[in-house]
């Protein structure tokens, strides 16, 4: 019985297809030139690594407004005004879900917080054609998000490759261990272990912190998903994973500053 990541994954399909007869990859690399130049998404999660110097853990903020699992997630969507509060108080990068059928997100989001906030910003989505890496550069995306779980080992390099030559940073996340050795093969700089079986959606906060030890210590590792309070946060940052990517339980609260003071310990 399909699960409901084959599902998403074939309905992507259908997605990209269409994108392609809309705007052909050539007309979209033809409008890099005019894109923002490419933020670092890297560096600020590299500076002060927790278990190298002894650092905070570095915050991803999400803005999502939607999902499979929780349906709304938040009503009073203005995605500009989320990302600007993020970085008033305390993230080092942003990520922003442009999957529209499951998350209602957009890629005009993303366009609209790149143009109004300095943080660099990911491409939070199921990324499984090179027409969605050229589209996120052209709309100023400075990293994009691939899931191992949505690719052949194959397919994951070859767009691991095409995020890199457009000069952004690739968040390769896993949550299956067994996908840990292709993961690897791409040579990343940076790691991402989802908390969440996107198969059965169900979340376990220990499970980044068991795979923390498979990475090598140079790769810079986040954590996803199920991190709710400063505690979560401490747990993750005394096992030697040097960010947290997290959007549904900041973006549940009234007060998104004060949500970001507490899980952050500010």
């Amino acid at each position: 019985m399909p699960t409901i990541l084959d599902k998403i994954v074939a309905g992507k399909r259908q997605e990209v297809a269409r994108a392609r007869e809309e705007r052909p990859v050539e007309e979209l690399r033809a409008a890099l030139a005019d894109a923002p130049p490419v933020r670092s998404f890297l560096a600020p999660l590299a500076a002060k690594r927790p278990a190298v110097d002894g650092g905070p853990i570095k915050l991803i903020a999400e803005v999502k407004k939607a999902s499979p699992s929780a349906g709304l997630i938040r009503a009073d969507f203005d995605p500009v005004a989320i990302a600007r509060t993020y970085a008033q108080h305390g993230a080092s990068c942003l990520s922003c879900l442009t999957d529209g059928p499951h998350f209602q997100g957009s890629l005009d989001y993303l366009r609209a917080i790149r143009e109004a906030v300095d943080l660099p910003v990911l491409r939070k989505d199921f990324v499984i054609d090179e027409h969605q890496v050229v589209e996120a550069r052209a709309a100023g995306a400075d990293a994009v998000l691939l899931i191992a779980e949505c690719l052949t080992p194959r397919e994951l390099r070859r767009l691991y490759d095409s995020i890199v030559e457009l000069g952004m940073t690739a968040l390769v996340e896993l949550y299956d261990p067994a996908n840990l050795p292709a993961v690897l093969a791409c040579e990343p700089r940076l790691v991402g272990v989802n908390n969440r079986d996107l198969h059965t959606m169900t979340v376990d906060l220990e499970h980044c912190i068991r795979l923390r030890a498979e990475v090598p210590a140079e790769v810079v590792f986040v954590g996803e998903s199920g991190v709710r309070t400063h505690a979560d946060a401490e747990r993750l940052r005394a096992a030697g994973i040097d960010a947290m990517l997290v959007g549904e339980s900041l973006m549940r609260q009234a007060d998104l500053g004060a949500a970001v003071d507490a899980l952050l310990g500010a």
